[in-house]
């Protein structure tokens, strides 16, 4: 075999490797963005049962459903890679025993929602926004006092989560302030 011969038979399997490798890794992306995937965790099922019981997101007027990965993992792929990388925290919080039963992820659910609701912030909801923009919401649809708030919030540079809070999941007791 020539030289070039062997170059281009590396190239081939260079190329091929790559593009097995790029669709195992989407296959994996889009495995663990499955609501199923992100409910298998023990802890995770508390969060599961509200949103199947108490959010708009699970059963609503439209048919529509929003599952995990639509509120919680972007679609653009740096930001989408972070947030793999930081939900392998609660993995390794579910092993390490840190919230692996109600209570104790009760205790810490204050500082996780908190956690969430400063990334949505400094995102502008992007996720919300995926299906949810200005420039789609028909006010004139909405009842009076959500028209009037939505016109406000609009005008005042808001975002979703700035009134939305609790919408798929119960909102956390704010902890009391301890005295010192």
């Amino acid at each position: 075999m020539s030289f070039s011969v062997r170059k281009m038979a590396i190239v081939a399997v260079l190329f091929i490797g790559g593009v097995v490798f790029a669709g195992l890794f989407n296959m994996g992306l889009a495995l663990t963005n499955k609501t199923e995937f992100c409910t298998s965790c023990h802890s995770m099922r508390w969060n599961l049962m509200e949103w199947q019981e108490d959010s708009e997101h699970f059963l609503n007027h439209a048919g529509v459903r929003v599952g995990c990965a639509n509120c919680h993992v972007p679609k653009q792929f740096f930001p989408k890679m972070l947030a793999k990388v930081m939900a392998a925290k609660d993995v390794w919080h579910e092993i390490l025993g840190t919230i692996d039963t109600k209570e104790k992820f009760e205790a810490r659910r204050w500082k996780m929602a908190n956690r969430v609701w400063a990334k949505m912030k400094a995102t502008d909801s992007r996720e919300c926004r995926n299906c949810h923009s200005w420039e789609a919401m028909a006010l004139d649809d909405q009842d009076r006092v959500a028209r009037k708030k939505h016109a406000r919030a609009r005008d005042e540079g808001k975002t979703c989560i700035d009134c939305h809070k609790g919408v798929a999941h119960e909102l956390p007791d704010e902890p009391e302030e301890e005295d010192s």
